[in-house]
């Protein structure tokens, strides 16, 4: 099975646009895309890449939220996962599990709403559990790691699916050992007794901050770099005078250094640019070299800041 077999009955399509799937809404087509709503399908996906001859690239995409698509596209397979994989359960023992593609707002609501807690923080994660566990998501005190009780990840190279911890996986501030081609299928929650009413009451505190502290309204993908040990990369951004510098049509946000916000006819090179020159400016100026959590997927070029 190829994917031209695939293409010709319809479980891949080719040329999809990736824009709308981001929350920058830019960016280029993927050369095929397709959804796995189940393991079987996931393979028989993988199966077909893997016959490919060159290899074709494979991205795994989730809600979009840290992702930034080239404007020429990306010339592989974007995966997206449905069906089981947005599945969301609790057990008598208030485990909760969720599949690699489930919104982790959904999963803190889910959670809450069966009396469990300690998943709250998830509301402010615009993510889904796959890319939460590969990057250690974290927000208001908490991370990811501090919660998760065990991953199956399924290795894209060997077919081998096998059950990871937190330090398996090695996760730390937003790192963790998982390759492009390792698959968050799902995931286990340690969670804790909490009232209904107080995991609401916590979920609205934490969404007004959000809104209080950070741009709403406005095309961007979250924080752009991470924090280097004991500061802030919205901090040091500031500090260097860059709120409102941009390139293209591209900002840097007014109201945290750490956001870059995009204009109407921004492309995915503005926001690579200005990434670039931030890191730059921020670098000479401190000595403090910011490292990127968003993701540029596909080709873009350099040297043009």
């Amino acid at each position: 099975m190829t994917l031209a077999d695939l293409v010709a009955e319809g479980a891949v399509v080719r040329d999809v646009p990736l824009a709308p799937l981001t929350t920058y809404r830019l960016g280029g087509p993927a050369a095929y895309l397709a959804e796995a709503s189940d393991q079987s399908e996931l393979r028989r996906l993988l199966a077909a890449v893997t016959a490919e001859s060159p290899a074709i690239p494979l991205f795994v995409l989730g809600r979009g939220s840290n992702v930034v698509v080239s404007d020429a596209g990306f010339d592989g397979l974007v995966i997206r996962l449905v069906g089981e994989f947005r599945a969301i359960a609790v057990s008598a023992e208030g485990m909760v599990s969720a599949g690699g593609g489930a919104s982790l707002p959904r999963v803190a609501r889910f959670a809450t709403a069966h009396g469990r807690g300690g998943l709250e923080f998830f509301v402010a994660i615009p993510g889904t559990v796959g890319g939460a566990i590969r990057m250690n998501a974290g927000a208001h005190g908490t991370d990811t790691a501090a919660w998760l009780v065990d991953a199956s990840i399924l290795d894209v190279s060997g077919g081998r699916i096998s059950d990871e911890t937190p330090e398996e996986m090695q996760l730390s501030y937003r790192h963790s050992r998982l390759r492009r081609d390792d698959i968050v299928l799902s995931a286990r929650f340690r969670t804790i007794v909490q009232p209904s009413a107080e995991g609401q009451r916590r979920m609205r505190e934490i969404t007004r901050w959000r809104k209080e502290h950070q741009p709403g309204g406005s095309f961007n993908a979250g924080s752009v770099f991470k924090n280097p040990p004991g500061d802030a990369a919205g901090r040091l951004i500031d500090s260097v005078g860059l709120k409102g510098f941009h390139c293209g049509a591209v900002s840097v946000s007014a109201r945290h250094a750490n956001f870059f916000v995009a204009g109407r006819r921004a492309t995915g090179q503005d926001i690579h640019d200005l990434m670039v020159a931030v890191r730059a400016r921020v670098g000479e100026a401190t000595g403090v070299w910011l490292e990127p959590e968003i993701q540029f997927l596909g080709n873009f070029e350099s040297g043009r800041t």
